[in-house]
C-alpha cells in the first residue's frame, strides 16, 4: 500500500542525479526478477510465445532487462511527476516526424505500452497546446490513485477519463480537435475484444483505435517512447494514411502488426509483465 509518507520520500528521490536513480532501478529490477516468481513466469511465457525463434537463454536475458527497465521507469516518476518543466525538458525530447505535432486536426495517438508511456504523455501535454484526453484504470488504493491523477494532470489542458464515461465524450472531444492518447494494446477481457494475431498468436484486442479514429474523424499518429541513458526519447512516427478502413478487424490486425515492428526495435522495454494472452479463443491451450 502506498502511503502519504511513502510518496513524500519518493518525491525526494527525484532530486537525486539520474545515474543514481537508474542504478537503484537496476538493483530493484534484479531483485524483482529473482523474487517475483509468478510475474517472471508471465514475462517468460509472453516471450516464449512472441520470440519462439530465440533461445531460452536469450529470452531470459530480455526478461531480466525488462524487469530492470520497469523498475527504472518507476523511479523516474519521482522527477517526472514532481520536478520542474525545465528538468523534464532537459531529460526528454522529441525525435522523428515532429512536424506531425503541428497539425490542427483531430488525432488519436497510438501509444503502445512501453515503460516510458507516462513520459510520452507528459512531454506532449507539456509541449503541445492541445486539449488532451486519455482513458485510465482507477486504482484500488486511493492515495496511489490521487498521486497518479495529479502526476498525469500537471501540464496543459488534460482530461482523464474512465471507461465508464463512455464513448460519446471521447468522440465529441475528438470532433472538436482534441487529441486522444490511446493505449489499446492490452488484454481487457473478452467484452468488446476481437481475436487478431500478435506475433502469430491470437490475442484478445479491443478495436478501439479503429473505432475512435472512425467515429471521431481523426487521424492515427503513433508515438513511441524509448528510455535512454540520459532520459527518454519520444519518437513521433508518420500518421497512418491507410487507417481506419471499413473493416475494424483488419484495422486491429494491422495495428498489432505495426506494433510488432516497434517492439522488435526494443523488446526489453515492452510491458511484458502484463498477461497479454490471458483471454483465449475457445478450446485454445492456456498460456499461463
Amino acid at each position: 500500500m502506498i502511503s502519504q509518507l511513502g510518496l513524500k520520500l519518493f518525491q525526494l528521490l527525484g532530486f537525486l542525479p539520474l545515474p543514481v536513480l537508474r542504478a537503484m532501478g537496476l538493483w530493484l529490477g534484479v531483485v524483482l526478477y529473482m523474487g517475483a516468481k509468478w510475474r517472471r513466469h508471465v514475462v517468460l511465457q509472453n516471450l516464449r510465445v512472441c520470440f519462439s525463434e530465440k533461445t531460452e537463454a536469450q529470452r531470459k536475458t530480455i526478461a531480466k532487462q525488462a524487469f530492470i527497465y520497469f523498475a527504472q521507469a518507476w523511479f523516474d516518476r519521482s522527477w517526472l511527476w514532481h520536478r520542474s518543466a525545465s528538468c523534464i525538458r532537459e531529460r526528454v525530447g522529441f525525435t522523428g516526424a515532429v512536424d506531425e505535432l503541428h497539425a490542427d486536426v483531430p488525432t488519436v495517438i497510438f501509444a503502445p505500452h512501453f515503460v516510458g508511456l507516462d513520459v510520452g504523455w507528459t512531454l506532449l501535454t507539456l509541449s503541445i497546446p492541445k486539449h488532451f484526453i486519455t482513458i485510465f484504470t482507477p486504482q484500488s488504493n486511493p492515495v496511489a490513485g490521487a498521486w497518479m491523477t495529479q502526476g498525469r494532470s500537471r501540464f496543459g489542458q488534460v482530461q482523464l477519463l474512465q471507461r465508464e464515461d463512455g464513448v460519446k465524450t471521447i468522440v465529441s472531444s475528438l470532433r472538436n480537435k482534441a487529441w486522444l492518447y490511446l493505449l489499446p494494446d492490452m488484454n481487457f477481457g473478452p467484452e468488446e475484444s476481437i481475436f487478431v494475431p500478435f506475433f502469430g498468436e491470437p490475442a484478445a484486442t479491443v478495436p478501439s483505435l479503429s473505432r475512435f479514429a472512425k467515429l471521431g474523424r481523426a487521424r492515427v499518429l503513433p508515438v513511441v517512447t524509448r528510455m535512454t541513458s540520459s532520459g527518454y526519447e519520444v519518437e513521433v512516427l508518420k500518421a497512418w494514411g491507410d487507417f481506419p478502413t471499413v473493416d475494424a478487424q483488419a484495422d486491429t490486425a494491422l495495428m498489432n502488426q505495426r506494433l510488432e515492428t516497434y517492439i522488435q526495435e526494443m523488446p526489453a522495454q515492452y510491458f511484458w509483465v502484463h498477461k497479454r494472452f490471458k483471454t483465449r479463443p475457445e478450446g485454445a491451450k492456456l498460456i499461463y
